[in-house]
């Protein structure tokens, strides 16, 4: 059987020729990898023997490459790599082998000693040439003589850090393929019993861990992690307990060598199904190692202590201590009455941290940011510690935001050099907003909630915050108003709020009249998400209706910055739905007499920016599926007159949603039918046709010619979704029992031919004023489910084939004839 089309076949060899030819311009590095991706393609499916047998022409081309001075490094590394995708195949690697090809190569005496070898495609090439054959024992015993390994172990140290990394990658895939099948026990020695290969790389770990070269500490620790997190088998219990020692020995030497890589490797082990219900001294290193990294180091490894499943109750206390300890130095530099709650109890390293967080600004800002993150991220997980410190928390994110922006009374000597390193700091803030925010989340004592609101309030008023701090001020001020609760008995809010809203909107008022328009649109959003969670609340509604936000944002709708008016529109379209629109007339805006509707129609049809427009359309689809007041005094010429509007729409996103909006539509006017799922066993009778009325809403020739018109969109979405539209319209038709047929209707065949025309480019003719049946029987007629399918393929389907590859490769070069390329 052969294994490629004659075609391909016939191509083959010039292509192979282009190549190996020096003088020929090569192709891309784009051609060369789907090149490669095919016969990948190939060999996964059959036999490489059999394609090298039948198509010479490919080990000519890797014969070739074996005189360097004849080939670019470009394809010197693609025939390392083919070679590799061979020589997978064991009888093909024998057969590569009988000519000494692959030692020429991938051994010593082969690529490594040629100037290309200083190119670093052509060592990543060798690299994954190496790795795609390492697949069968004849390659392991390839590897063990040919001194590959040795090299790789060089390449570990490679001034490229992809290919420093593939040769770390490598090293595991090797130990791993050695290791396969090897049945171990935990009591007896590594010694002679592993593989060779695997033995040589062991003990150039080994020799590795003992260097003093803190680099080469850091290759070894990475294959490791690698070992440990991708290799699941018994023997990894043997490896961990042969390196542990060595490992343990690095928390002797002063300063802790490849700190971040250490915690790397523990947290593989201790994730590794192997080590999960073993002692095998593991808990007792990470305890270690946490007490001997600097605090910076020591927080990934404290957190990922935290969230694994299976921890010693001690070690899970002293990570949590690490973790708070910049939180408790916080605190402790700034407390102000003694005996107060605090986050010290349990913590330990205080000076180290202290130090830390005065070295420089730089490395205070590292390390408050990387605890505020780690908080974040352990505070909604299940296996979080409990009791969970919320009050001391809150105290300390609170301390750190006034420290921030100079509000804060420091109590020492370090309370007073961390207000100075920490003023103005916008990294620190937007951290400490951030979990201030996640914060919101938990149950807090009541008497530290204004103290929340207090300083969320300096940020938001503050001219020194930053449009990305007040943006996240915004956020974590609706976090914290959302989550608090209300007076017992009483549906609406409890002391705090009325009076914090009262100081919230005069600053909501500033803020959108700012000349920023990042914090004019944050402004909005937050404005939407408070009215659409509490427009039913009296109390906010009093306060909203107060102010002079509601007129402020519909003077945005006019806005310079297009995101401002997309966001005014939503806004006022959340307040036009609770009741809570302004009421504006002035002889400057007298449309505004008229009603919302028609302001944002104009909007639709004159803003000329597209955000703006689609954040209209959404809008209107939202009021229809809501039965909103403005839409339900005439549904229908409302769906008419948006489409109209969208139907000559230049953003194809507009066009997809007004789409959806005819869809909401139709599906209101069919109704979803009841199904009683006890009615199974009772015979059906035939299906009910639609009303004539119902049927003639349908079929509105302004619906079905917009959606027509949608189907030969030239944007793919727009046919998509006019495509998903008319499915929905035909298969809710289907059942009309009393449907005529249309025979040779001459209207059946006009509105056929005007979609012909549509197809062909020619939008001209409008489809007039045809019979429901009509349209309908047209919308049998046409095979949806085909076209659905046509536009769910990729643009280049046609052109993805392997002859089509060859040919555009070989019509770089002048090989082909022009009319024979097939370009894509």
């Amino acid at each position: 059987m052969r294994i490629m089309d004659p075609e391909c076949s016939h191509l083959l060899p010039a292509l192979c020729a282009v190549l190996a030819d020096p003088r020929q311009p090569v192709a891309d590095d784009t051609c060369l990898e789907k090149l490669l991706d095919w016969f990948k393609t190939v060999t996964e499916a059959e036999s490489s023997l059999l394609l090298l047998q039948e198509n010479p022409c490919l080990v000519e081309l890797l014969s070739h490459v074996l005189r360097p001075q004849d080939v670019s490094p470009r394809v010197l590394s693609f025939a390392l790599r083919l070679a590799g995708t061979f020589a997978a195949q064991e009888d093909c690697f024998q057969y590569l082998q009988q000519g000494e090809l692959l030692l020429g190569l991938f051994g010593e005496t082969g690529t490594l000693g040629w100037a290309a070898w200083n190119v670093p495609t052509v060592r990543s090439g060798w690299i994954q040439g190496l790795r795609a054959l390492a697949r069968h024992p004849s390659a392991l015993h390839f590897l063990a003589d040919s001194g590959a390994v040795d090299t790789v172990f060089s390449l570990q140290g490679d001034p490229s850090l992809f290919v420093a990394s593939a040769a770390s990658q490598l090293l595991v895939h090797i130990l791993a393929l050695s290791m396969r099948g090897e049945a171990v026990e935990r009591s007896s020695p590594q010694g002679s019993a592993w593989p060779a290969c695997a033995q040589k790389i062991v003990s150039h770990v080994e020799e590795s861990l003992r260097s003093t070269d803190t680099p080469q500490v850091t290759q070894a620790l990475n294959v490791l992690t690698t070992t440990f997190g991708r290799c699941h088998s018994p023997w990894t219990e043997v490896l961990w307990d042969q390196l542990s020692p060595l490992v343990a020995c690095l928390l002797e030497r002063d300063p802790v060598p490849a700190g971040h890589s250490l915690v790397d490797l523990l947290l593989s082990v201790a994730r590794s199904p192997v080590f999960s219900s073993t002692d095998c001294g593991l808990w007792e290193t990470v305890a270690q190692t946490l007490s001997r990294l600097s605090p910076t180091q020591a927080g990934p490894l404290a957190l990922g202590t935290l969230k694994l499943q299976h921890c010693p109750q001690a070690l899970r206390t002293q990570a949590f201590g690490v973790l708070l300890q910049p939180l408790a130095c916080v605190l402790k530099a700034t407390i102000q009455t003694p005996g107060s709650p605090g986050l010290l109890d349990g913590t330990v390293g205080g000076s180290l941290t202290v130090d830390a967080l005065l070295s420089s600004k730089s490395a205070c800002a590292g390390l408050l940011c990387q605890t505020l993150a780690h908080l974040e991220e352990l505070q909604p997980l299940p296996q979080r510690p409990s009791p969970w410190p919320q009050a001391p928390l809150l105290e300390a994110v609170v301390t750190i935001l006034r420290l921030c922006n100079g509000s804060a009374a420091p109590s020492s000597s370090v309370g007073g050099r961390l207000c100075g390193t920490l003023a103005g700091c916008l990294r620190v803030q937007r951290a400490a907003l951030d979990f201030l925010g996640t914060l919101s989340q938990g149950t807090s004592p009541q008497e530290l909630v204004p103290q929340v609101f207090a300083v969320l309030l300096e940020y938001l008023e503050s001219p020194d915050s930053s449009p990305t701090v007040l943006k996240k001020a915004f956020q974590a001020t609706l976090g914290w108003l959302l989550s608090s609760p209300k007076t017992p008995g009483c549906s609406d809010f409890g002391p705090h709020i009325p009076l914090f809203l009262g100081e919230l909107f005069p600053v909501l008022q500033k803020r959108l009249c700012s000349p920023c328009w990042e914090v004019r649109d944050s402004a909005l959003e937050f404005f939407t998400n408070l009215s659409r969670h509490w427009g039913g609340q009296a109390d906010f509604r009093k306060a909203l209706l107060s102010s002079e936000a509601p007129m402020l944002t519909q003077q945005l709708l006019r806005d310079p910055e297009s995101y401002v008016r997309a966001s005014a529109v939503t806004a006022m379209a959340q307040l036009s739905s609770q009741g809570l629109q302004a009421t504006l007339a002035s002889p400057e805006h007298p449309e505004t007499e008229q009603g919302l509707l028609k302001e944002f129609l104009h909007i639709l049809s004159a803003d000329s920016e597209g955000f703006p427009r689609r954040a209209v359309v959404q809008v209107f689809t939202q009021w229809l599926r809501d039965g909103h007041a403005e839409v339900a005094r005439d549904t229908e010429q409302f769906v008419a007159t948006v489409l109209q509007v969208v139907s000559q729409d230049l953003d194809w996103e507009v066009r997809v949603q007004g789409l959806e909006l005819a869809q909401v539509f139709l599906a209101q006017k069919l109704g979803q039918p009841a199904h009683c799922p006890y009615a199974v066993g009772l015979p059906e009778g035939p299906s009910p046709g639609l009303h004539p009325e119902v049927l003639r809403n349908l079929c509105q020739p302004w619906l079905l010619e917009f959606a027509f018109r949608a189907l030969f969109d030239c944007d793919r979405p727009v046919a998509q979704k006019a495509c998903d539209l008319l499915l929905f319209l035909r298969d809710k038709t289907a059942p009309c029992a009393g449907m005529q047929e249309t025979g040779d209707n001459p209207c059946l065949d006009s509105v056929e031919a005007i979609l012909q025309r549509w197809q062909a480019g020619e939008q001209g003719q409008s489809l007039g004023d045809p019979e429901p049946e009509a349209m309908l029987a047209v919308l049998r007629s046409i095979d949806l489910e085909g076209l659905q399918g046509r536009l769910a393929e990729s643009s280049d389907h046609v052109e993805k084939s392997p002859q089509s590859l060859l040919q555009d490769m070989l019509a770089t070069v002048g090989v082909l004839e022009e009319n024979e390329a097939d370009c894509y």
